[in-house]
Formats: structure tokens, C-alpha cells, sequence
């Protein structure tokens, strides 16, 4: 972050100075929300939530180093050489703060968001516009109203390009993400059914990812949409934005062809883009990777990059933790982490990832979909059905809703299907499946906590 003085976030924000504080011309250089972390001479935001309160905190943030902080009452006592800025709610004060700070770089800034492939589409393009420019991105997914702010005030002038990640849950969500970033060029990886619970069909999932356009210049504005997605494709007319699609169908600006999987490490496919061909290989496994590589190509070439770099670009591209990272053991074991997250679309991209694998014995260990409310035992059951279509060996099913995984999979014939209310009560059979050259995909809704179980496969050694 750039030095900004106590001045000037008081009149980004709106604020009241409080205490005897008065050295408005001093200087704050980070920001920060969780009081455990305090930075030195940095500025505390304390976030109020429905189960917790940062102004609980401030006193230990300002004697841990803080320089002072936003706060929406007034205080009983002031540290002398504290600032203390009131502000009618500090969430929107971070917001306010983050959108003027954004403004004072004149880079463009590329806002993505979709129901599947987020954090991998915003590594890939920011992987690949690395190439050439000085990239900030989201890390991780810190893809929300705290978050996004939290990223932009990491911004300073080096900094050439920013790519960043947008999430929702419900309707305005990202429009309030938009209204803060005003993004130069929108992508919408797909219409899925994550959080089809809040949202209650794909066509409202559709209306909220299009919040991301609320915010743009349609004289300046640049859209790259998933062009095999029907959803994508029905509202492209309808757009007053200069916009491409990418995917395999012909007549796509940016698409890929001739794709190959060696099913241990990597795919490579043939682009095609209105201004040349080239070959890439993508370091990650599944046919799904191809969506993220011409997304980037489409955002690289916005910016002038050839196709030399964004191969060189696509190459170095690192997925996140335990995002389909590839763990090779012993006795030629491979285990598939893919458990940060889950939702139909993504356990079907993950289950073609291992039926593709080079792997002999095809295990996989699936726990529960979040967030899918009524809709949850049918979409559960499609994974299952799915998984004898792909030619699995072995699914270990866990959780609540995965019984309807269990369920499908037995019906579609899968040779070893097996049911456990509990990761720990799964352990015990998954120490007798394991077996040497087999492949393991492990793979659940966040709150599933499914890298226990990778830890747990990692300490198996099977019987060769």
C-alpha cells in the first residue's frame, strides 16, 4: 500500500476525527481487520458481524502496534498518540476507503466471477499476464466484501494490471463488489448451481453474476463469457460491451482444439484467437483447465500479449491449495486433492479428472455439497450416477447428502460403493482400498474439511 495521511481517509470515508489525536499529515501504509495480526503503524478496521464485534478489540490492536483505527462509537478512553476516526459502520468505511484508494492508479483492472473455476480462472490470467506485466490478484479466494477491499489496498506503483475475484452468496453482492473495483474487463466463467439454495434457480444465479457489469463503462468495457455455456450465450446480444466467448464449439473467438491428456500431469490443446494459433500445454489435469487458458489467452491479448508469451504464461500457472493439487506417493500412489470446495459441476470435472488418470485403481473419496438447499438429494444423486458413466472402481461416500451419492452410484453399477456418516468413521476401509498404482480423488464442500482425510491417505502404506 502507498502512504496515504489520516487527512485523506477521513475524507474518503466521511470521517469524525475523536481523542487528542491531531497529526493529520501522519502517514498509514496497511490496513488491517484481525486484531491478532496487528502491522505497525498500520490502520485497524474493526468488522461487526452477526457473531462478532472488532470494536472488542481495538485496545488490543492499538497497544499491539496499530497507529489508530475506524470505529462506530465513540470510545470511554483515547490513547494519546492513537488516531480514532468514527464512521457510521466500518464495513462500509473499508469499502469507501478501498474505492478511493483504487482510483488514484490509473491500471486497468480485469473483475472475474462464475458459479465453477473462479480462483483457477483469476490464477491462470494473472499467471499469464505475469508474462509481460507487474500483476496484483486476489490470493486465495478473498473474494468478498471483505476481502476485495482488503486486495485493492494492497495495490502500489508498481503495479501494472489487477486481477480480481468476485463471490456471492445473494442477490447484490456483486454489484456491491463492482461498484468498488468499476472494472475494465468482466469475465463469467459459467452459470452452475452453486448457492441455487439463496438464489433458487440457474436464471437468478445468471441475473446475480451479471451484477459484475453494473459498474462498467459500456464505451470502454471488455467481456470475455464461457461460450458453451447456453446461459452465457442467450444474453451476449444483449450486452452493450465489446464482448468474446471462449470454449471448443466453432465460431467461438478463442478456442481450443486438438486436446491431449497424458492423465498424470498435464493437457495440451491447439488455441485459435482472432489474431493467431498457437499449442500450449496447461501443468494441471482435466479438460475444465481449458476454459481458464483462453480466458487468459482473450484477457492477454486485450493488453497486446502475443501467443509466445501466453504459452510461457500458461505454463508457470500454479493452482491454488487444494485446488486438483496432483500428490504422487509411494508404490505409485496418486492422491487428487481437490477438497477447498465442491458443487455438482465441479465434482463432475474432478471425477473426469480421475477417470482420465493414468492410475490403475480408481478410488474416490466424496463428502457432502453445500448450499443447495431443496435441490440437494437430485444433484447429489447426479454426481452418482456420474460416477459409473466415468468408470470409477471404488467411491467412499461421507456425509449426510452423500448417501444420495452412494445410492446413485450402487444403481449405476460402480463395483465398490460404501456409505459413512463420519470422515472418521470412513478411515478405517479407506486403509484397506488403498492399494499400490492407485489413484485417489478426495473432494467436498469446504465445510466438509476434507484435507483431514488427504492427511490421513497420505499415512497409508499399502501392501505392495
Amino acid at each position: 500500500m502507498e502512504p496515504i495521511t489520516i487527512r485523506e481517509i477521513i475524507e474518503a470515508v466521511g470521517g469524525t476525527l475523536l481523542g487528542e489525536f491531531r497529526d493529520l499529515d501522519q502517514t498509514v501504509t496497511h490496513v488491517f481487520t484481525d486484531s491478532r495480526k496487528p502491522d505497525p503503524g498500520a490502520l485497524f478496521i474493526p468488522l461487526v458481524g452477526e457473531r462478532f464485534d472488532g470494536h472488542a478489540f481495538i485496545h488490543d490492536a492499538l497497544t499491539g502496534g496499530a497507529a489508530g483505527c475506524f470505529t462506530q462509537r465513540e470510545r470511554e478512553s483515547y490513547l494519546p498518540d492513537k488516531f480514532y476516526i468514527k464512521v457510521s459502520s466500518t464495513q462500509r468505511a473499508l469499502r469507501d476507503l478501498a474505492r478511493w484508494y483504487k482510483r488514484r492508479f490509473s491500471i486497468p483492472f480485469v473483475a472475474i466471477t462464475g458459479s465453477v473455476g473462479k480462483t483457477t480462472t483469476k490464477d491462470m490470467v494473472a499467471a499469464v499476464l505475469g508474462e509481460r506485466y507487474k500483476v496484483l490478484k486476489t490470493e486465495g479466494n478473498f473474494n468478498n466484501e471483505v476481502g476485495l477491499p482488503l486486495t485493492l489496498l494492497r495495490l502500489n506503483h508498481t503495479h501494472e494490471l489487477c486481477v480480481v475475484e468476485m463471490g456471492m452468496n445473494h442477490f447484490g453482492e456483486i454489484e456491491y463488489l463492482s461498484a468498488i473495483v468499476e472494472p475494465d474487463v468482466a469475465v463469467i466463467t459459467n452459470i452452475g448451481d452453486s448457492h441455487i439454495e439463496n438464489l433458487g434457480s440457474r436464471e437468478n444465479i445468471l441475473k446475480a453474476k451479471c451484477e459484475i457489469f453494473s459498474h462498467m463503462d459500456p464505451q470502454k468495457g471488455y467481456v470475455i463469457l464461457n461460450g458453451d455455456d447456453p446461459l452465457l450465450q442467450g444474453i451476449r446480444p444483449q450486452l452493450p460491451f465489446e464482448t468474446v466467448c471462449v470454449g471448443g464449439a466453432e465460431g467461438l473467438e478463442y478456442r481450443a482444439t486438438d486436446v491431449v491428456t497424458d492423465g498424470e500431469r498435464s493437457v495440451s490443446c491447439h488455441v485459435t484467437t482472432p489474431r493467431e494459433d498457437f499449442d500450449v500445454e496447461i501443468p494441471a489435469l482435466g479438460s475444465h483447465m481449458l476454459y481458464p487458458t483462453l480466458t487468459a489467452a482473450a484477457v492477454a491479448e486485450r493488453f497486446g500479449m502475443t501467443g509466445e508469451e501466453i504459452a510461457r504464461g500458461v505454463h508457470r500457472f500454479a493452482p491454488t491449495k487444494m485446488r486438483m493439487n496432483i500428490l504422487k506417493r509411494g508404490n505409485g500412489i496418486t492422491i487428487l486433492n481437490d477438497t477447498y470446495n465442491a458443487n455438482p459441476q465441479s465434482m463432475r470435472a474432478a471425477v473426469e479428472v480421475l477417470s482420465k488418470s493414468g492410475g490403475g485403481y480408481k478410488l474416490a473419496v466424496l463428502g457432502d455439497m453445500f448450499e443447495l438447499g431443496p435441490f440437494a438429494p437430485a444433484l447429489h444423486a447426479g454426481v452418482g450416477a456420474y460416477l459409473g458413466k466415468a468408470g470409477v472402481d471404488c467411491l467412499v461416500a461421507v456425509g449426510e447428502q452423500s448417501r444420495h451419492i452412494y445410492e446413485a452410484a450402487r444403481d449405476a453399477l460402480v463395483p465398490e460403493v460404501y456409505w459413512y456418516a463420519t470422515k472418521e468413521e470412513a478411515q478405517p476401509i479407506l486403509a484397506g482400498l488403498v492399494r499400490p498404482d492407485a489413484t485417489i480423488l478426495v473432494k467436498a464442500s469446504r465445510g466438509m474439511a476434507f484435507e483431514d482425510l488427504v492427511e490421513y491417505l497420505k499415512g497409508i502404506t499399502p501392501e505392495a
